[in-house]
């Protein structure tokens, strides 16, 4: 492998990181030279050979760089190396008919057919398509077919099962037709037991298994020092051993700041390439011998390997939508004890933990989960001890803090929660912002869960820490939430009483006008309300849709068909049942009747016991010609709690009634 110097040549880099070797890169592969002469004899012997151990373990690189080097052409025929995953298949349009297990495997082994060409036919009928390979004496040499990551084969969709048996009854029976054939299946070694049904049909009675270990510490040794061989640079004595001997040292560190040091017999070797390769791009250029006192001053194990689990979590908080605070600090409660020590968690139906089963999985496919089967259910622990440190490295406050509030608006009050407590406990000192951010979530949370002495006492305690420090933004937050809370109890004095105290410390704070509209409003004061509704969308650069929502309401209700509609229409992807019947009374003052009759339909659907909809109903249909239907529907506005009408509402449903009587 070559990468670019900075005058222009080509220098060999000797590490490949977090991706598998393939096999151009065999002279930079070390430390499996005993593992890959054994497999490449024994697939060649035997008609399965499975090829087990933990994810991140190396199985992919021994395969490529190890084992298929060491295969003499001339003595058998290698197919490429496969997988299985049915994804690629599925997801193509216009879809390829046929079993998509099969067609990763064929597609494999022949990528440059068209697909379509090789769908509906079995393993068989394609090997029995290719030309067969004779050695010097004239004999047959044998085909060795080896499928990588296996485990694809054992599991995954329920839906897909059958395909997947249908695959492996085809290979079963592909052993059977061709004398020569000899399989390989590398898997994680939590799906052997899934392999053992299938054992003597794929092999006919000849069969191989082989675990493979994490690196001894001669191994590690091997596969640091070795690669450089072409790059004119070299370790000093006791450089590598120092790093290879800090990868088996694991700190582990309780709850009450206690560590202890572990020294293990063996280093994994996905650890062991991320490190390598941070190793090698710290290194300044010209320089020739990586001396002890380098490693010392540039290698740093821990904040490398958290640099890796911190590029792993964004990787699958960007696949999955969920943020990587709330993955760590998921880890984190989950998978490490209260003494610092790894914990196991089992998966349930759909979450494991309560974090979505997908994104266990692509931890686990990260190398950051380690997962095993175990009495019928599927564990899961933290990959290495080594990772305990990095998962508990805890990020920047306002990394938790952002991350709570997007749940916040996911409406997801227990992540939301869990992120601010983190924020303040990363912030280490405690530091006061940090205090003040996190308790205006709580609140919010508090609020949510209707909590209402625990959320006012959350936003008193932030108004006055955001006071002290004199960061005005941060009051009139606090003081909005405690108006919203208000709001929400149906107290709509006080909610007005704090929004116009948010107000006079942030007069342009967009939240506390549109919350102090929404007070007035129901206090029965709709123009005052309308005005600081207009100063809310004014003040925004794109209008919130509860602003021109609410807005649309007051329109419809004042009798401003045209101008309710402009806003309403805006709005229609976000609409609730008050705004649906406020549109259908301002449609029926256009007198667009059959458009209004739809709309009241369907408001009065969704929520028929809310007294401003009811109210609008009742309007609508008086101005439909419907004048029992409207006296119904004003004397249960009227009467209605959830909620109930404001004051100038409760006139209008009143007139109603009059006006019918």
């Amino acid at each position: 492998m070559t990468t670019a110097t900075r005058d222009g040549e080509e220098a060999i880099r000797p590490y490949v990181g977090l991706r598998p070797y393939d096999r151009s890169e065999h002279a930079l592969f070390f430390g499996r030279e005993r593992e890959a002469r054994d497999i490449a004899t024994i697939w060649q012997a035997t008609g399965l050979t499975v090829l087990f151990g933990a994810s991140g373990v190396g199985k992919t690189s021994l395969l490529h760089a190890g084992v298929l080097p060491r295969v003499e052409p001339e003595r058998a025929d290698v197919l490429p190396i496969a997988r299985v995953s049915p994804r690629g298949i599925t997801s193509l349009r216009p879809r390829v008919t046929g079993n998509p297990y099969v067609l990763a495997l064929l597609s494999a082994w022949a990528p440059e057919r068209p697909l379509p060409a090789l769908a509906g036919m079995t393993v068989s009928e394609f090997l029995a398509e290719r030309p067969e390979r004779l050695d010097r004496y004239g004999d047959p040499v044998p085909v060795l077919v080896a499928v990588d990551q296996a485990e694809e084969l054992f599991g995954g969709p329920l839906d897909r099962e059958e395909e997947r048996h249908g695959l492996l009854r085809q290979l079963a029976a592909a052993v059977e037709d061709h004398d020569g054939l000899h399989l390989l299946l590398s898997l994680r070694e939590e799906y052997l037991a899934s392999v053992l049904p299938h054992e003597r049909p794929l092999g006919r009675g000849s069969r191989a298994r082989f675990q493979l270990p994490p690196l001894t510490r001669a191994a590690a040794l091997d596969a640091t020092t070795r690669p450089l061989g072409g790059t004119g640079r070299s370790f000093a004595p006791g450089a590598a051993e120092r790093l290879v001997d800090d990868l088996r040292t694991v700190p582990i560190s309780n709850d009450e700041g206690q560590t202890t040091t572990l020294t293990l017999n063996t280093v994994e070797p996905v650890q062991l390439q991320v490190v390598c390769s941070a190793l090698w791009e710290s290194l300044p250029s010209g320089l020739r011998e990586i001396s002890v006192e380098h490693v010392n001053l540039h290698v740093n194990v821990d904040r490398f390997l958290t640099g890796f689990c911190d590029r792993m979590l964004a990787r699958v908080s960007a696949e999955s939508g969920v943020t990587s605070s709330e993955i760590r600090s998921w880890l984190r409660r989950t998978f490490v004890t209260e003494h610092g020590t790894r914990n196991t968690v089992y998966e349930g139906l759909h979450e494991t933990a309560g974090m979505p089963n997908a994104v266990a999985k692509a931890l686990e496919d990260s190398h950051i989960l380690r997962g095993e089967h175990r009495l019928g259910i599927r564990w899961y622990e933290l990959q290495h001890d080594r990772l305990i440190g990095s998962v508990r490295q805890a990020r920047h406050p306002a990394a938790y803090l952002g991350d709570a509030r997007l749940a916040l608006a996911r409406h997801n009050w227990e992540t939301a929660r869990g992120l601010a407590e983190e924020a303040v406990r990363a912030s280490g000192s405690g530091e006061t912002w940090v205090s003040a951010e996190a308790l205006l979530i709580l609140g919010e949370v508090a609020t949510a869960e209707g909590e209402a002495e625990t959320a006012l006492g959350r936003f008193e305690e932030a108004a006055g820490m955001f006071a002290t420090l004199q960061r005005f933004n941060g009051v009139a937050s606090a003081l909005t939430g405690e108006g919203r809370l208000w709001l929400s109890q149906g107290h709509h004095d006080r909610a007005v009483e704090r929004l116009r105290a948010a107000l006079s410390w942030v007069p342009n704070d967009l939240p506390a006008h549109l919350a102090l509209g929404q007070a007035l409003w129901h206090l029965g004061q709709p123009r005052a309300a309308l005005a600081l509704l207009n100063g809310a969308v004014a003040l925004a650069d794109e209008p919130p849709a509860e602003a021109l929502a609410l807005r649309g309401e007051i329109l419809a209700d004042l009798g401003k068909a045209a101008e309710a509609l402009r806003d309403l229409d805006l709005v229609r992807r976000h609409q609730r049942p008050g705004t649906i019947a406020a549109r259908a009374l301002a449609l029926a003052l256009e007198r667009r009747f059959d458009a209004a009759r739809q709309e009241i339909l369907d408001a009065l659907a969704d929520e028929s016991d809310s007294g401003p909809v009811l109210v609008r109903a009742a309007r609508v249909h008086a101005l439909l010609g419907g004048a029992a239907t409207s006296e119904g529907l004003a004397s249960r506005a009227l009467g209605a709690v959830t909620p109930g009408l404001p004051p100038h509402l409760r006139k209008q449903a009143e007139e109603l009634l009059r006006r019918t009587a």
